[in-house]
């Protein structure tokens, strides 16, 4: 009896702690008890909640494709010899890293969020766009210069040019986080979305700048460049679509549905990951293809120019190819011929074709070599050929 008491404060606190299990096991979504995530990583796993799931997986496809095409493209760089091409492999490779950098930070909006992580997403947000922008820009700089005949800016120079006008975004972003967290004292994770948009705006006149130089492109007198800046200004085309997409549902959309705040962190979420993938589809693909692909080469001519033809052609003689016996034997038969037609002459002038027939010559059936075939034979008389029967006049 004395041990009663401790046994019922054995079971009870065994049923409290019971309860309690039951309890956070009823917390956990669905989806996340087998990966045994818990709070705040709850959206990466939630089946209820699908939008977390879908980013989460278009996020990393996305990021294994961009670092595959990357690696492709420092494999292959050997291979590209033209220093037009060359020139925009650093831009591409650029781009590559601030499509990567916007998947990866996509995941920071399937994370509920605190301090640290909201001033981080406010600080690369922009800074990311900027980067992925300024690369459009430093391609488009590239062709307009090659589509009108010029020379391309070598490769450093463009990646330079890029990460200077990105260094501004990155600048007005730590402005605007000094000014709003230290200054003022906000919470990080406490702005209004129009403030959010009007930091963009650098970010947006890059895009347009972007746009302008692809358009321009095209309008040159080399063909050869005009295919890549179709894909450069398609890209262009696609993200000023997403982005007035995204920017009308963030600003006026959620609000409109009553679903402001709860949606604002998917439109960020999925508005990074779509970015990404117009630009690795719409030009780092296209791009790396037509760098990568070997030049043309040069058609052969359909004619012969026989002023061009070499001396040694026109120098040489066709004899030099015919063989000793084959050439006494011609030299020969041309002999016969002309003895032939003499005689004939002789025997045709004044006379009426009931004469008698004139005769052969005393020689017409002995071998008499001529000149050119002694001195070719080298100065020694050369027998007959196995196929001479003797000179037949008739």
């Amino acid at each position: 009896m004395a041990g009663f008491p401790v046994l019922l404060l054995l079971s009870l606190s065994l049923a409290a702690g019971g309860s309690s299990w039951e309890d956070e096991e009823a917390a956990v979504p669905l989806g996340c008890g087998v990966l045994g995530l818990r709070r705040p990583y709850t959206k990466l796993c939630d089946l209820e909640a699908v939008w977390g799931v879908v980013v989460e997986a278009g996020a990393a496809g996305g990021a294994l494709a961009a670092l595959l095409l990357g690696l492709v493209l420092l494999g292959r760089l050997r291979s590209v010899s033209e220093a037009e091409k060359r020139s925009g492999v650093g831009p591409l490779l650029l781009l590559l890293t601030g499509a990567t950098g916007l998947f990866g930070l996509s995941f920071a909006f399937l994370v509920e969020s605190d301090e640290r992580l909201c001033i981080v997403r406010r600080a690369l947000w922009g800074a990311l766009f900027a980067l992925c922008f300024s690369c459009l820009l430093a391609q488009g700089w590239r062709l307009r210069r090659l589509a009108r005949g010029g020379r391309s800016p070598g490769g450093c120079v463009l990646v330079a040019a890029a990460t200077g006008l990105t260094l501004v975004q990155g600048i007005v972003a730590a402005e605007w986080l000094l000014l709003t967290v230290l200054r003022l004292g906000q919470p990080a994770c406490q702005f209004q979305p129009l403030d959010f948009a009007l930091a963009c705006t650098y970010v947006v006149a890059l895009l347009l700048a972007a746009l302008g130089t692809a358009a321009a492109s095209l309008c040159g007198k080399e063909r050869r460049w005009r295919c890549s800046a179709a894909w450069l200004l398609l890209a262009c085309l696609a993200s000023v679509l997403l982005w007035v997409a995204w920017l009308g549902f963030y600003l006026y959309g959620n609000e409109a549905l009553g679903r402001s705040p709860a949606w604002d962190e998917p439109a960020l979420a999925v508005a990074l990951v779509s970015q990404g993938w117009v630009l690795l589809l719409l030009h780092a693909f296209p791009e790396a293809h037509l760098l990568l692909r070997p030049a043309p080469q040069p058609s052969a001519p359909d004619y012969f120019d026989t002023s061009q033809a070499p001396s040694r052609m026109r120098e040489t003689s066709f004899d030099e190819d015919v063989p000793l016996s084959h050439r006494q034997f011609v030299e020969n038969q041309s002999y016969a011929f002309d003895e032939h037609s003499a005689g004939l002459r002789a025997g045709g002038n004044g006379s009426s074709g009931t004469g008698p027939r004139p005769s052969a010559p005393f020689r017409s059936n002995v071998y008499q070599p001529t000149e050119m075939t002694m001195i070719l034979n080298g100065g020694a008389v050369p027998s007959a050929p196995p196929t001479y029967t003797g000179r037949q006049l008739w």
